[in-house]
């Protein structure tokens, strides 16, 4: 294999996968180090303050931001982070959070130009065929995908995590219906609105069941802890995992 485009890169890890799922963090790592991608982990790196932007506590979620710019900017080398979610932040939010601060909305422009979402790395920064970047990873499973609203709509990545899945060996890929219909997650949406989230999940369930899928894969631990707790109090043995762990399996 050719010499990776960005021989470093720096993980952000969000707190979702820090705190309950360091697995998929793992993964993430295995995966790059595999195409030949050092891995840096800013140990200063805190929440990049979607839950306040998202409820409304813009100071505070300012002040998170603005942690996060001085964190990452310590390294020129790109940001790759395993959640569409918490990468929209970073490359839409903090544009926002700063508008009014040119020198430091500079600066948020400058982090938003190498933040990538995990697939989107692969496929878009690193620019390799979706085979390459799955040679090795191995799933003998009937798998469907999510594609996460953040990843869809917040960074118009739409199929690098459907590609680099397709290629991984043994995975029976079967399209999940009506895909791009959110999971009902939505972060506090779901805390506040629960009815409401809890029947968007229950016709998300219904299609991942639709489609014999013993797998549902996709990019956001968020939206798979969602949909796995449905799963689960429902006594499915269908289990929800991140495209990370799935690539990383040998």
């Amino acid at each position: 294999m050719p010499a990776p485009k960005f021989p470093t890169v720096q993980l952000f890890v969000t707190c979702i996968v820090d705190s309950l799922f360091p697995e998929v963090g793992e993964a993430t790592v295995a995966v790059l180090e595999r195409l030949g991608v050092a891995v840096e982990f800013p140990a200063a790196q805190i929440c990049c303050g979607q839950p306040g932007y998202n409820a409304g506590f813009r100071p505070e979620a300012r002040r998170l931001a603005l942690h996060t710019l001085e964190v990452f900017e310590a390294s020129p080398a790109p940001v790759v982070v395993p959640s569409g979610s918490c990468a929209a932040m970073v490359v839409h939010g903090y544009a926002d959070l700063f508008q009014d601060d040119p020198p430091i909305l500079d600066r948020a422009h400058a982090l938003a130009a190498r933040t990538f979402e995990f697939s989107q790395f692969l496929v878009d920064g690193l620019g390799l065929d979706p085979a390459t970047a799955a040679a090795g990873a191995s799933l003998h499973e009937k798998v469907t995908f999510h594609p996460s609203c953040h990843l869809l709509r917040g960074l118009g990545v739409k199929d690098a995590g459907q590609k680099l899945l397709a290629e991984v060996e043994g995975a029976e890929v079967t399209p999940l219906p009506a895909a791009e219909e959110c999971c009902g997650f939505g972060g506090l949406f779901s805390i506040k609105h629960g009815d409401i989230s809890s029947a968007i999940l229950d016709n998300k369930l219904a299609a991942v069941r639709a489609t014999g899928a013993s797998t549902v894969v996709g990019c956001d631990m968020s939206c798979l802890m969602h949909m796995q707790g449905g799963l689960t109090r429902d006594g499915s043995r269908v289990r929800c995992r991140h495209l990370a762990e799935v690539m990383a399996a040998r």
